[in-house]
């Protein structure tokens, strides 16, 4: 498959605007990002979906690969998609690379890829060992042959007997084949995905399937939500240039 990768970024932001630009060691975020990207073996490009003149510019400085997209566009899904079809190169299907995810192990690109051969859509996760009740970690439970049955805020599932069933954590970077990408963009809003303000789950509640499995990284990802996260990556980054 010639599958593409697109990190969606966007300037504006509640939390944190300008995150996408915002500096690790030298380098913004986004470029941290795109660089790890490149070091998957399973994409055939790379490309950075943006709405703001300053990300754009700041990928071209550093050498990347970037498309203008509708700054009116509801999620990075749906610029995800748009900048698919501007692309004007025949692929089949995208991996959608979080923005803010500056530690990303390439790994976890492949693993995607890999999951996504013959599916429409793939994610991954990763054992959850504490903060279970923190609603900015989202939880997730799957079939024995390996489908998400639901993602959460809440902590699921609620063990009511002691077993050694895991908690899971869902890792937020996604593969779709490119047309069932074009489809899902055109679904309405669903009950459960505006609830939890999850987007995944208009994929479930549409009755299609998401192929997921554990992932054998031992990069524990941190993705950056606050400032505080930013620290916290900047002293890891740092630590491992020393």
């Amino acid at each position: 498959m010639k599958i593409l990768g697109i990190i969606p970024a966007r300037y504006a932001s509640t939390r944190f605007p300008g995150k996408p630009l915002a500096d690790i060691c030298g380098k913004p975020m986004i470029q941290h990002v795109y660089e790890r990207a490149l070091r998957s073996k399973s994409l055939c490009g790379v490309l950075i979906a943006t709405d703001d003149q300053r990300i754009f510019n700041a990928a071209e400085s550093f050498g990347g690969q970037a498309v203008m997209t509708d700054s009116n566009l509801p999620n990075g899904t749906a610029r995800c998609e748009q900048a698919a079809r501007l692309y004007n190169k025949d692929i089949d299907a995208v991996i959608n690379i979080q923005g803010d995810e500056p530690l990303l192990d390439p790994l976890m690109i492949d693993e995607v890829a890999e999951l996504l051969n013959g599916c429409e859509c793939s994610t991954l996760c990763s054992e959850l060992e504490e903060d279970f009740d923190n609603p900015n970690i989202v939880k997730v439970v799957m079939s024995c042959d390996g489908y998400a049955l639901y993602f959460s805020r809440s902590l699921i599932p609620y063990k009511r007997n002691q077993t050694d069933l895991k908690i899971y954590q869902h890792i937020g970077i996604y593969g779709y084949s490119f047309e069932f990408l074009k489809r899902y963009v055109k679904l309405p809003p669903t009950p459960l995905s505006e609830a939890e303000s999850l987007e995944q789950l208009k994929i479930l509640e549409h009755g299609y399937k998401i192929k997921i499995k554990p992932t054998s990284s031992r990069n524990k990802s941190l993705g950056v939500d606050t400032p505080d996260d930013l620290e916290k990556v900047r002293d890891i980054v740092r630590d491992a240039e020393v």
